[in-house]
């Protein structure tokens, strides 16, 4: 500003010599072009200013950007070092990773071969299973057929147990008959009782026959007449004359000539006389001998010396109920 007034004075300093020396015309010319010296000055000055200004923006811009350029270098060092300990890690992360890779392909490949074990295991259990379910199914099948013949055989069973059943009441009716029959012998040698599902009727030898004789008397007779006559028309029966002696030896040339043949020829004797007085099927009937080995009361030869009549039921229906359940 100080050198615009400056150059002011001294360009009126002139013009004022000028005009003092030159001719009005001239004076003029330098009026004008003082005139236009003036506008350009104004000009330049207004320029001048718009440059100061816009050179103080710039200035305040470079300012401005010298600090980013300062805190992009800060920044740029920081990031560096950064970029460096990234590069570290990534370097790491890289060796981390190859690694992984290599023990996941490890991994694999022994996967796979324990994935080819394991299928070959299942492959072979399902094999084994398959055959153990056909052995359950057979197993099933015959386990199915035995419960359906252990119903059958229940079923046979409980046939069995109502004939056995229906047996021990006609046993029990048959004592009772027997045992009405001869009561008036009962107590005096002679006994009947059922025991294991049969009929016994003991008579003492004392009863029926004379020492060592095998004749039936005349009065024992009527004994077995009587029990003969309550037992015929059983044809569900089975009948067993046992003879029984003493355990007294004796020896004869004659017949008998010891106690089997003595044992024996009672018995015989005792089925004769109940087949001459009743209807009873000689079928039905069996004469044995015991002889003295199956005595009564060691203690009392008596007893021992005995005939049997042993009332058996008929058991041909229930072993042929037996057999066919069984075959």
């Amino acid at each position: 500003m100080k050198t615009t007034a400056l150059l002011k004075l001294s360009v009126l300093a002139v013009l004022a010599l000028m005009t003092a020396c030159v001719p009005q015309r001239k004076f003029q010319d330098l009026a004008e072009k003082e005139e236009s010296c003036s506008r350009e000055n104004t000009r330049l000055t207004e320029e001048n200013e718009a440059l100061r200004t816009e050179n103080n923006e710039l200035l305040s811009k470079y300012e401005v950007t010298e600090r980013k350029i300062q805190a992009l270098t800060s920044d740029t060092s920081v990031l560096g070092t950064s970029l460096r300990i990234l590069r570290k890690q990534y370097d790491k992360i890289n060796a981390l990773n190859d690694e992984l890779l290599a023990k996941t392909t490890s991994l694999r490949e022994g996967t796979e071969k324990d994935k080819r074990k394991l299928m070959g295991d299942l492959e072979e259990l399902k094999v084994t299973l398959l055959a153990k379910e056909d052995a359950l199914a057979q197993l099933e099948a015959a386990l199915n057929a035995k419960e359906g013949e252990l119903l059958a055989r229940e079923v046979k069973l409980d046939e069995m147990r109502a004939m056995m059943n229906r047996k021990d009441s006609m046993m029990t009716a048959l004592r009772r008959s027997v045992a009405d029959a001869l009561t008036g012998f009962e107590g005096k040698g002679l006994s009947v009782e059922y025991k294991n599902g049969r009929v016994y009727v003991s008579m003492e030898a004392k009863l029926l026959f004379a020492t060592g004789s095998a004749e039936v008397d005349q009065k024992a007779r009527e004994v077995i007449t009587d029990l003969a006559k309550a037992i015929q028309g059983r044809d569900d029966l089975q009948i067993m004359v046992e003879g029984h002696t003493d355990t007294d030896a004796f020896s004869r040339s004659s017949f008998p000539r010891n106690n089997w043949d003595l044992s024996v020829l009672r018995a015989t004797s005792v089925v004769n006389v109940m087949l001459e007085n009743s209807e009873i099927d000689p079928v039905m009937i069996i004469a044995a001998g015991r002889s003295e080995y199956l005595p009564v009361d060691p203690a009392d030869k008596s007893k021992n010396r005995r005939i049997e009549v042993i009332l058996t039921p008929n058991l041909d229906d229930l072993m042929n109920m037996v057999s066919g359940g069984t075959e």
